[in-house]
């Protein structure tokens, strides 16, 4: 018998079939033929896959009829779709990569705006380094770069509405330049797409982040906000054509035009995110984004994700920082970069478990590194393989990282597991497994 690639299937009588290709069989005496399998914007989160299946479970637009599912490939046709019927169940199919960035950064500029204007008008030999550029009035550079901004936000965003769902079709849908926005709804699901980071054409740059100042963009990939019941399954995100590599230096910082990959944040609940791709990025996936007392009024209760079966490739950090949540992260591959920061931060009342996940870490970059602390909070890390080697990472973290000692036990145990593989087989299952045009 020929050897069969991971999505093919032997089939015999008896056999329970599982995996991407979903196939169903009708046996007829010693014959069997193939049912074509079903359409993925019918599918939904199966029961007990992660916080995203609590209580009603999470079905985006599965029950959509016949008016409410959409074919779109240009981006105002996506926008369009997203808008018909409110919130009734809807089904979009992206069919092709659909270009989100707009016809260049020149068309969002308003008159008077330059760039070389804005540059000379706030050196730091100039305007110095303890001052924001907040105040400054409509008419300056930095009003003219926010009018500026405004416009190409206005663009770049998609609102989701509740009872969505939002599928590729094939292998070769997605987005460029493109930020998702699952705002205030309930009941989302995104698969089987790749997003190219947005570019910001028009970051602020702030002389007071850091002693050094820092230029800071907006526009992720994917926002979940104050949303509930969110499932992200079978994507790709990645930097694309325009990595941090290829970005200008200004006032001797990077000229910063990307913020994250997919960021969970203002009270958001319930969320899976499976067999997705995270690639080529620096700051990517921030759960919970302040320490305040406003922000920790909103998340405390909240912020339950589950990360699973998901490739995290090159990446500086963030994989993900967590505040207040309770984030279970489990068989999960992270493979580091020469540059990598770290992976896990552990943030103001974060209960994080991490469990049965496998790390690969160049020459030279210490287990050490994995987690960072923030906080003085608990977490579980257990049965964590580096290297092919079972590694505990809060011992290896307190040995060599003394002054951010981390303690251990997150309170918690998760329970809304499907299946959990061995640590050690989760780099050949993952990374042939995860991405866009890789679910069926």
């Amino acid at each position: 018998m020929r050897t069969l690639k991971w999505h093919e299937h032997v089939i015999t009588a008896g056999t329970v079939l599982t995996g991407c290709t979903a196939l169903v069989l009708a046996l007829t005496g010693p014959a069997a033929h193939a049912v074509q399998p079903r359409d993925l914007g019918r599918q939904t989160l199966a029961a007990n896959d992660g916080w995203g299946s609590s209580g009603p479970g999470t079905t985006g637009g599965a029950a959509a009829d016949a008016a409410h599912v959409y074919t779109v490939s240009t981006w105002d046709a996506f926008k369009a779709a997203l808008a018909d019927g409110g919130t009734a169940p809807k089904i979009i199919k992206v069919k092709g990569t659909i270009d989100a960035d707009g016809p260049s950064c020149a068309s969002f500029e308003v008159p008077g705006y330059d760039f070389d204007t804005y540059l000379k008008t706030y050196a730091p030999e100039t305007w110095g380094r303890t001052k924001n550029l907040d105040g400054e009035p409509d008419g300056s550079p930095e009003g003219l770069r926010r009018a500026s901004a405004a416009l190409q936000d206005a663009y770049v965003k998609a609102y989701v509405p509740a009872n969505t769902t939002i599928v590729g079709i094939g292998k070769d849908a997605g987005f460029m330049g493109a930020s998702l926005q699952i705002k205030g709804v309930d009941n989302v699901i995104v698969r089987n797409l790749s997003f190219e980071s947005p570019l910001d054409c028009f970051p602020q740059w702030d002389p007071t982040d850091t002693a050094d100042g820092n230029w800071n963009s907006e526009y992720d990939s994917a926002v979940i906000y104050g949303s509930t019941h969110v499932w992200m399954d079978h994507n790709t995100f990645t930097d694309g054509d325009h990595p941090d590599s290829s970005l200008p230096y200004y006032y001797g910082r990077i000229y910063e035009q990307h913020d994250g990959e997919m960021d969970i944040v203002k009270g958001a609940d319930y969320v899976t995110a499976s067999w997705n791709v995270f690639e080529d990025h620096d700051k990517t996936i921030l759960i919970g984004n302040s320490d305040s007392a406003s922000t920790a009024a909103v998340d405390r209760g909240h912020l339950k994700v589950t990360f699973h079966h998901n490739l995290f490739s090159n990446l500086l950090e963030r994989a993900p920082r967590v505040r207040f949540g309770q984030v279970d992260s489990y068989n999960n591959h992270f493979v580091a970069g020469t540059d990598f920061s770290y992976s896990y931060g552990i943030g103001m009342e974060s209960q994080l478990v991490a469990e049965h996940n496998a790390f690969t870490l160049p020459d030279g970059i210490s287990a050490a590194k994995i987690l960072k602390k923030w906080k003085e909070t608990p977490l579980t890390a257990d049965d964590n393989y580096v290297n092919g080697t079972l590694t505990d990472l809060i011992v290896v973290h307190n040995a060599e990282i003394p002054g951010e000692t981390l303690q251990s036990g997150a309170g918690w145990t998760p329970t809304l597991r499907t299946r959990v593989d061995p640590a050690q087989a989760v780099p050949g299952i993952v990374d042939h497994r995860a991405g866009a045009g890789k679910v069926c």
